[in-house]
């Protein structure tokens, strides 16, 4: 059963209630008596964090590329880094001397 929240316009008094889903309203305010309570809208009492089932699931083909696309991305720019850590020699690194 899920609970609501409550607040009297007359006099403030606020209060979370446990009804179910079917029940009629609260109207009546138990603090002063008046006609004049009602439900409040809340924010979900839940977030969904982190890289859980919505960043991966349902994807389809689309988040099937995306990823090969940035490992491929990524392999390409390895040569490049490893060439130019290389020591600079006159022979270039390529010979069997080094």
């Amino acid at each position: 059963m899920p609970i609501y929240a409550y607040k009297c316009e007359s006099c403030g008094h606020a209060k979370d209630v446990l009804q179910k889903i079917s029940d009629a309203p609260l109207t009546e305010c138990p603090a002063c008596g008046a006609a004049t309570f009602s439900k409040q809208l809340t924010a979900a009492g839940f977030q969904l964090k982190g890289s859980g089932w919505y960043a991966t699931d349902f994807k389809g083909s689309a988040g099937g590329s995306a990823a090969s696309g940035t490992a491929a991305a990524s392999t390409e720019s390895k040569p490049a880094e490893t060439a130019s850590a290389a020591p600079a020699t006159p022979c270039g690194g390529s010979c069997a001397c080094h």
